[in-house]
Order: C-alpha cells, then structure tokens, then sequence
C-alpha cells in the first residue's frame, strides 16, 4: 500500500467521526475531522512528513521552512523539518501563535530566528473549511517579510478555502479532499 493510502485509512479510522458539532469556524457540522488524532500518532507524523515534503520538493521554488497556526499546524511542520533533515534537505521549522505572546518579546512567530525577510516559506493548516485561519497565518507571515510559496491542507473540508485563497492570490494544495474521506 502506497503512503497517502495507508494515510487516508488512518485518517478515517482515527480522527473522521459523525454527529453534530461546532467548527472553529462558526458553521455546524455533521462530521468533524480531528486530525491530531492521527498527526500526533508515530506513524501519522511520519506520513505526513513525508508527504507533505514530497509536495515542496515537487515544488517550482525552494521553499526553507515550513510553518502554521497553532495547535492543528504543529506536529505537521515538525515532522515535515525532520523528513527534511534525514533526507539531507533541512527546511525549518515555525509555529504561528493565534495570538502574540504576552511576555517576553512579545512574538507572533515561534522559531523566528531560523527566518530572515524574503525567505520561501508554506504554511500549512491541518484541515480547512473557510480557509480564514490559513489566510490570516498567510498574511501574518507576510508582514514579518516572508515570501510565502505554497499553501497546504492535509485536509480540504471543500467548504471554500481553495476559493476564497485562489481569490486572494493562493493556491491551496491538499492531500485530501473531504470526499475522499468521508462515506
């Protein structure tokens, strides 16, 4: 079984559910994907990382870090910074707080040191619906001086966030769409 299958069943296996919930976006919904139930799992990571790092390296630019919002991003940007290093291609890694931290410098931005302005980044976002979430880390990334390259979603809920990025300049790129996980 090749990797993004053996992925697609993790996900619906561990983190695809049905019943009535609350999206952070505000919508409801009769299914929720909790991925960090399967990115936070060794095998998950590993998945991810490697197929998240197949998509930068199948990349026009090269992209030097990888980062996203806080806490969906997280284990998906780690893992993505240790393929690369074991694959003797070191992309950095950075976290984008929902909110700048309170004390000490005060950052928006978690590893910053490994950034400079101009550097080729992609921002990834564990599950999109809006795609608001992605769009705002996106911008906030760009105010710091960044060159942001690639947008990307493990999962795509289809619910207009390819939309409202392709309408802002961005073109979303998923490993799954949520057809291909939910029925």
């Amino acid at each position: 079984m090749d990797l993004r299958e053996r992925l697609r069943r993790i996900l619906k296996e561990r983190s695809y559910e049905e019943g009535d919930f609350l999206l952070s976006s505000g919508k409801r919904s009769n299914f929720y994907i909790d991925a960090k139930q399967t990115t936070l799992t060794p095998e998950g990571a590993y998945l991810c990382g490697k197929l998240f790092y197949q998509m930068i390296k199948n990349a026009n630019e090269k992209i030097e870090a990888i980062g996203g919002p806080t806490l969906g991003a997280d284990p998906i940007v780690i893992a993505v910074s240790l393929i690369s290093y074991l694959e003797g291609d070191p992309i950095y890694a950075f976290i984008i707080r929902k909110e700048p931290k309170k004390h000490g410098k005060g950052l928006w931005i978690e590893g910053d040191k490994a950034l400079r302005e101009g550097m080729r980044v992609a921002i990834v976002e564990d599950v999109v619906t809006t795609g608001a979430t992605l769009l705002k880390a996106i911008e906030l990334c760009e105010s710091f001086g960044l060159q942001v390259s690639m947008a990307m979603a493990l999962i795509d809920r289809e619910e207009g966030a390819r939309e409202l990025l392709k309408e802002k300049g961005y073109e979303l790129q998923s490993l799954f769409k949520r057809s291909e996980l939910v029925g």
